[in-house]
């Protein structure tokens, strides 16, 4: 396969306006979702910015975004309090005034009609725009966006709330967007595509080792590589004259990932690995249960969040002291004293114990410290003991050390927790014999 460099085309730029979101007190959704939509029509996104309710820093961002940007996409600033400056700051960019739109003050009343409530005078401000720019319908909610051509940049104004700003895209946006003829504008045109695969099982570096030649500067398909609490994730990028030649792009080197990356692949896009799993469960019919400690049930809600896992998921019994164990799980007093209710054996006893309690195809176990106390000098805190049994002769376990908070422990275990019942699930389907020790190498 041959991969060729970029061509350089027009980028975008989308500004997220509010000092709830530069305070932290706000996550920033909204230019992840504006991002998506704008390579669904094969506009690149060069920059995110992220900028306070104040009107110098307002206007030397939009200026800067125009510098650099074809088109500028703004999200918040259209609200009828003082601090909703981007009416103001467009037309203060543009030079000109602010005109009021009757149709848009008329839409606004009967928004409120609708809701049986009184239209506060205040609102009235946001039929403003600047002169010479389209105010964009909000069927959601009472602020109109903006639609303004300066200068050669097309800047977007839409509102802050995502149920208003997804609307407003999709019905007003997009399509004035595509009428442009963007190809025309200097942007890459047709249709630019993405597909995310998920992995788990290896590292960041690992996983890139094995596809070297994919993941290099300047490839097309652009294929980009990230970590996220141990799931490492390959988002490829294609561009094609149409739908149908992005994706099929995308296939041809997703079809590569798989083939080298094997069972680390546990998804595609938003598929998490406990939804994988759930699949897995539905797809062979196998009833799970877990016990967990460490984890303080957290795998078993991670799987439970998943639709329909009802059918599959019996149950699960957070136990930490050794006389809970001992008492729903005949845990014996002779291992407690060997492991002390942290180590292989364990963990094996009561992934089987649990299955045989509970009257599941498969049991779960999952034991250790999650910190910040450990359990003396050869027992850290991080490190972790999972195991899945199936009522064979044969069970899979693993044992992990990782490293992290508290939360971050529990989290990368249930996670591994998981994947361990995946591997079991998919040998169980392979009808192959389950691995003991599955490697989890250089997992961060």
């Amino acid at each position: 396969m041959v991969f060729t460099n970029k061509s350089s085309t027009r980028k975008a730029e989308i500004l997220s306006i509010g000092s709830e979101i530069t305070s932290g007190a706000q996550l920033d959704t909204n230019s992840q979702w504006l991002s998506r939509k704008l390579a669904e029509i094969g506009v690149e996104t060069g920059w995110h910015s992220t900028i306070p309710d104040d009107a110098e820093v307002n206007l030397n961002s939009f200026k800067l975004a125009a510098s650099r940007a074809g088109l500028v996409v703004i999200s918040g600033g259209l609200g009828p309090t003082q601090d909703d400056l981007t009416r103001e700051i467009l037309a203060r960019l543009a030079g000109v005034d602010l005109d009021f739109d009757e149709a848009s003050w008329a839409a606004i009343q009967e928004m409120f009609h609708r809701r049986n409530r009184v239209c506060p005078e205040r609102n009235r401000v946001q039929a403003f725009v600047p002169k010479g720019a389209e105010a964009l319908p909000n069927a959601n909610g009472t602020a109109p966006g903006v639609f303004l051509i300066h200068l050669g940049t097309i800047f977007v104004a839409l509102p802050g709330p995502p149920r208003e700003m997804e609307l407003m895209w999709a019905n007003e946006v997009s399509p004035r967007l595509l009428n442009a003829n963007l190809g025309k504008l200097g942007f890459g045109g047709g249709f630019l595509s993405r597909r995310t695969i998920r992995t788990f099982g290896a590292g960041e570096s690992a996983v890139e080792e094995k596809l070297l030649d994919l993941t290099k500067r300047g490839a097309e398909p652009e294929v980009g590589i990230t970590a996220s609490n141990a799931i490492i994730s390959l988002s490829i990028t294609a561009r094609g004259a149409d739908l149908a030649e992005a994706q099929s792009q995308i296939a041809l080197v997703e079809a590569i990932i798989r083939e080298r990356l094997g069972d680390l692949v546990f998804g595609a896009d938003e598929e998490t690995l406990a939804e994988a799993v759930a699949g897995l469960l539905g797809e062979l019919k196998r009833t799970v249960s877990f016990v967990e400690s460490v984890t303080c049930g957290k795998t078993a809600s991670l799987l439970g969040a998943v639709p329909g896992i009802s059918n599959w998921l019996s149950g699960s019994l957070v136990l930490y002291q050794p006389g809970a164990k001992e008492q729903l799980l005949g845990y014996p007093k002779d291992l407690l004293m060997k492991e002390g209710c942290v180590g292989p054996e364990t963990v094996r006893f009561l992934a089987k114990a649990v299955r045989e309690k509970l009257g599941t195809d498969l049991g779960v176990a999952v034991v250790g410290f999650a910190g910040p106390g450990d359990g003396g000098p050869d027992l850290p805190a991080g490190l972790v003991f999972a195991a899945v049994d199936d009522g064979s002769s044969v069970s899979s376990e693993h044992t992990q050390n990782w490293h992290g908070s508290r939360t971050e422990i529990q989290h990368r275990t249930a996670l591994m927790t998981l994947n361990l019942l995946r591997l079991k699930l998919l040998a169980t389907k392979a009808n192959l014999a389950p691995c003991q020790n599955v490697p989890l190498k250089e997992v961060r």
